[in-house]
């Protein structure tokens, strides 16, 4: 298979088997993976990436002495236990190592995988159909501990390491085929009361580590994360105490998603360290405390209660309270409208109707809010997918910085699902949207639509707002940590209280506390929404 004239030049990953090392390439350009099992080759013609049927496997060679392998720093002792031999050149320098695999059933040599020293290639010989983990032979079933490493030389350097005390074994075919080989395996690894999984510590190894934790019996498999690629390098560079801590303080395997309640400590503080920011009205933060990232907060009103206008408040107030950035995406109005809202409340007047403000005034509020390179907008009108609103928000909270962002508002997503179920629509971006928020830990300000109340009054006349009118789904309502409704009568006599909108705190899982937290007058001149008294009108409910 391997010209005379060519000569090893590199390891590589193998794209067939998924060693990230084992392909090794030659001078002519052929390569040939010796990971045990894999018949993965490349011709050296242009003709790359055949997986092809290697030759037929070389007689069992078991040749060579029992010797100690200075390089490796693994002792004669140590070889004799595994079987392992080494062959010598005419200079006296060893040139071959040969790691012998053993039958399960009859206990004799059945396979071996030879190491050239020179150029560090592997080929195999005999066969491994039946073959259990390297040095397994060398040990009687059950115990207190077992090792299990991802190569041959780290079984050796974890059997150096603890002059022999606990077993160590190396699965056969590397990452790639470690949990074949662990479940080949997996009843006689069950014997023992501990196992711990010993892989390298590149991305590979831990992923094959993880393949494999979940095969044991609950709380038996511990994992060990190496400060060094595998534990064959830390007996060569003498780290020999650092493995052993490491080794010891190896934790037991959990599923995904399941904690100790003895590791939440570190949560339970980092918890108590979460910022709250204050919202612009002091009576609304006696009621939440503020607000915080990885807290989705939702807003909702019916048609006309000031929705858009709050949340230019708080867009505008964040741009001071904070030094975050600040991701918008204004799904009804275009980007010069929003630019110009934000612009007006820094003016504490409306831009677009006062036409006595200069121009030189309009840049100075623009160089303060949209021109701080702290806002972000996303550039659309209309509907939009669920896909892809969610991956513009991942980029403005990932890939721009944002910590919070404001989406205004959920319905108009919908309006966009081509199933017309309009609830399940709702289920599915209310689920992702919290997945995002914890994800990337951005706090989210949500607008929601109501649905119209059947028999009592309506919204715009001044009806109360209760969380089972949020408009299509109960998730809204279930996935908010705060949900906010506004309420006013906008057909009120009294001209105070027709413009005075009562915030009612729906929803609040960061206090508990729930009503009506404040009212904001609308002051037509400057546009603005400022904290006021609640409504002497005939018809004023506080």
């Amino acid at each position: 298979m391997t010209q005379p004239e060519s000569t090893f030049v590199q390891h590589e990953p193998c794209p067939s088997c998924g060693s990230s090392d084992n392909l090794a390439r030659y001078s002519d350009g052929h390569a040939v993976c010796f990971s045990g099992g894999c018949n993965y080759y490349e011709h050296g013609n242009g003709q790359v990436g055949q997986a092809v049927q290697r030759k037929p496997a070389r007689s069992l060679e078991m040749t060579g002495v029992v010797a100690a392998i200075p390089d490796r720093r693994i002792n004669q002792e140590t070889a004799r236990r595994y079987g392992v031999t080494v062959e010598y050149g005419v200079d006296g320098k060893i040139t071959k190592h040969h790691y012998p695999y053993y039958d399960k059933d009859t206990g004799t040599a059945t396979g071996t995988k030879v190491r050239i020293v020179d150029n560090k290639s592997f080929y195999a010989t005999g066969g491994f159909d039946n073959a259990g983990l390297f040095g397994q032979q060398a040990f009687k079933s059950g115990g207190k501990y077992i090792t299990v490493t991802e190569g041959e030389t780290d079984a050796l350097a974890v059997n150096e390491m603890f002059d022999g005390k606990w077993p160590a074994v190396s699965i056969r075919s590397g990452a790639a085929g470690a949990a074949k080989d662990i479940k080949a395996n997996l009843e006689w690894l069950e014997t023992f009361d501990n196992v711990v999984i010993c892989f390298d510590s590149d991305k590979a190894g831990q992923e094959a580590a993880k393949s494999v934790l979940d095969l044991f019996t609950p709380n038996k498999a511990k994992n060990v994360t190496l400060p060094m690629k595998d534990a064959g390098d830390m007996l060569r560079d003498r780290k020999v105490q650092d493995f052993v801590k490491e080794w010891w303080n190896a934790k037991a395997y959990q599923p995904d998603g399941i904690v100790a309640g003895s590791e939440t400590w570190d949560m339970i503080i980092k918890q108590a360290d979460v910022k709250s920011i204050d919202y612009p009205w002091s009576c609304l933060n006696e009621y939440t405390h503020g607000f915080r990232r990885k807290e989705l907060v939702t807003i909702t009103s019916g048609s006309g209660m000031g929705k858009s206008q709050i949340v230019r408040e708080l867009e505008h107030y964040l741009l001071g309270a904070t030094e975050d950035n600040i991701g918008i995406l204004a799904l009804e109005e275009d980007i010069p409208k929003t630019a110009l809202g934000i612009m007006s409340i820094e003016a504490n007047k409306q831009l677009h109707l006062d036409k006595t403000v200069t121009q030189e005034e309009k840049k100075g509020y623009w160089d303060r809010t949209m021109g701080s390179g702290r806002i972000y907008m996303f550039d659309h009108w209309g509907s939009t997918s669920e896909d892809n609103l969610l991956g513009r928000i991942r980029y403005m909270a990932k890939g721009l910085d944002c910590k919070w962002i404001i989406l205004d508002h959920l319905s108009i997503v919908v309006s966009d699902q081509d199933n017309g179920d309009e609830r399940k629509a709702i289920d599915s971006i209310m689920t992702n949207l919290r997945k995002l928020v914890q994800e990337t830990g951005v706090g989210l300000f949500l607008v929601s639509h109501l649905r119209r109340p059947s028999g009592s009054k309506a919204h715009e006349d001044g009806g109360k707002i209760s969380l089972g009118e949020l408009r299509g789904s109960a998730a809204i309502a279930q996935l908010s940590d705060i949900v906010i409704g506004l309420e006013r009568d906008q057909q009120h006599a009294d001209p105070e209280t027709r413009n005075t909108t009562c915030v009612r705190v729906l929803k609040n899982r960061f206090v508990g506390l729930t009503g009506p937290a404040c009212y904001l007058y609308y002051d037509k001149v400057s546009g603005r929404m400022i904290e006021t008294s609640c409504p002497t009108g005939d018809d004023a409910e506080f």
